[in-house]
């Protein structure tokens, strides 16, 4: 018997959480409320890191993005600085998201193994990635009211994920308002899990109706990732 997961949903239902999510995405772009974080992604915008000094980088808060219609959301904790704070895209350009993209690649979930860019070719299937905090925090290390400031926007983007099952909270998440209890009290949805250096071990029953297989491989391929190239926090 074919699960709610294998059903496709009707067209409307699709629109209105693409315009949900694009609308939370333009408040995201624009938001200023955090005076640290608007003075150091600024900064660090400005001056640059030698090695991308002919880039413009984005210097904004940075938007979740992924498949409106995703089961699984990967929430890490934060965008860095040199990475996602240059390309505008959650977790692209930096060492972590070397990896999580690869794994996500390798287990079906995204159509290329590298990203460089929010406007270069990768398109994500079954899966949202975002962050509790959506703005770079100075030494990786956003502060609990800039985190309770910021968690509101994770907590409508989770909302407005129509087939939303199970959230994936990436290391610093788990301790930066993404904890499992949080991040599955937001939507109710049916499992929420932790994953990062201590936690990666076997997780093929985390959800069913046809997003266990591609999970476990997810989880295979970020246990490998995490044993050949762990990364330092990006600064």
């Amino acid at each position: 018997m074919a699960s709610w997961l294998d059903m496709d949903p009707a067209p409307d239902v699709e629109a209105e959480a693409a315009r949900t999510l694009a609308t939370i995405a333009d408040e995201v772009s624009q938001c200023r409320a955090c005076p640290r974080l608007v003075e150091w992604r600024e900064r660090v915008a400005r001056e640059k890191r030698a090695a991308y000094a002919d880039q413009e980088y984005w210097g904004r808060g940075v938007p979740g993005w992924g498949d409106p219609l995703a089961s699984v959301a990967v929430v890490g904790l934060a965008p860095a600085a040199h990475g996602a704070n240059r390309t505008g895209r959650m977790f692209c350009g930096d060492r972590s998201g070397e990896w999580l993209y690869r794994a996500l690649w390798r287990a079906g979930f995204a159509s290329q193994p590298e990203t460089t860019s929010r406007d270069d070719d990768m398109v994500l299937s079954d899966v949202w990635i975002t962050s509790p905090v959506h703005c770079a925090p100075p030494d990786n290390k956003p502060t609990i009211v800039e985190r309770d400031t910021c968690v509101g926007f994770l907590s409508r983007e989770l909302a407005a994920l129509p087939r939303l099952s199970v959230v994936v909270a990436l290391g610093g998440a788990r301790v930066g308002g993404g904890s499992p209890r949080h991040l599955g009290s937001v939507v109710g949805v049916r499992r929420a899990v932790a994953v990062d250096e201590q936690d990666l071990g076997d997780r093929g029953e985390l959800v069913s109706d046809g997003v266990e297989d591609r999970l476990a491989r997810l989880s295979d391929r970020l246990d490998a990732a995490e044993q050949t190239m762990l990364p330092p926090p990006e600064r």
